[in-house]
């Protein structure tokens, strides 16, 4: 009976042992994480008009490719356009007067001791009426382009169309402002991952990111470039970001965030 006891806690020693083993090797080798991913624009925007009026002209269509400055849509501005070539010609004619009100100064300026104080002072008033006058009608023109500018949208950046909310006709209100076009730019992406919160201590920018696109049996390699300072209280998720390339906006997928094994 003694022997059986002995033979037995052998037996229970061993196996502890093996399963103290096991434990350090699973705490040696670190788990990898599961996450969902969906894929946005690196860049993206949703333009409107920020004044009222018809529209005139649309330049593009949904999926049409644009160039950043490349005029995508107008409203009806003749009248804008108009007082602009106003507020120029008013400029133009304003810089002309200056330029003889000095050249008048500069000579009654050499002559000073010859005329009299009062002639003197009326043509430095007229000089700096024309230098204050230069700076009003610069202000009017500047205002004036600027109203002109509000009628028309221009591509913020290099990207494509993917949604076109008017035509030609269509009214829209500065006071109501409404998404006429919304624009992404395609040549660079990023996926937008969703982990589960327990993991806040665990993922780090660099980590790699094995994953794969919905409909794609590929398997695809990235680091997390960012991870978002919060938690999304409804689903208990943190997000973090995978910079990536050559996929369409809006696709999905899955994959797991390597977690290297501590030493």
């Amino acid at each position: 009976m003694k022997l059986f006891d002995t033979n037995y806690t052998k037996i229970l020693q061993k196996n502890l042992g093996i399963l103290l083993f096991a434990g350090a090797l699973s705490m040696l080798h670190a788990e990898n994480i599961y996450a969902t991913f969906n894929i946005e624009a690196d860049k993206s925007a949703n333009l409107a008009f920020t004044t009222t009026g018809i529209v005139q002209s649309v330049e593009v269509e949904a999926a049409d490719p644009i160039k950043k400055g490349q005029k995508l849509a107008e409203l009806k501005n003749s009248d804008l356009k108009s007082a602009l070539a106003v507020a120029e010609a008013n400029l133009n004619s304003t810089k002309v007067a200056l330029k003889f009100a000095k050249r008048a100064y500069e000579r009654e300026t050499k002559v000073k001791k010859l005329i009299s104080e009062s002639q003197h002072d009326q043509v430095i008033l007229a000089y700096e009426s024309a230098k204050t006058k230069i700076a009003l009608m610069e202000a009017n023109r500047a205002y004036q382009q600027a109203m002109l500018d509000k009628t028309i949208l221009y591509a913020p950046f290099d990207g494509v169309i993917y949604s076109k909310e008017i035509e030609a006709g269509d009214a829209v209100s500065g006071a109501m402002i409404r998404t006429v076009f919304k624009v992404q730019d395609i040549g660079k992406v990023k996926l937008i991952l969703e982990i589960d919160q327990k993991y806040w201590k665990v993922i780090q920018t660099g980590q790699t990111f094995e994953y794969q696109v919905d409909g794609d049996e590929t398997k695809y390699q990235g680091k997390i470039s960012r991870i978002y300072p919060h938690a999304d209280s409804a689903n208990r998720k943190i997000k973090a970001e995978v910079e990536a390339k050559d996929f369409i906006v809006g696709l999905f997928g899955s994959g797991t965030i390597i977690i290297p094994d501590k030493k």
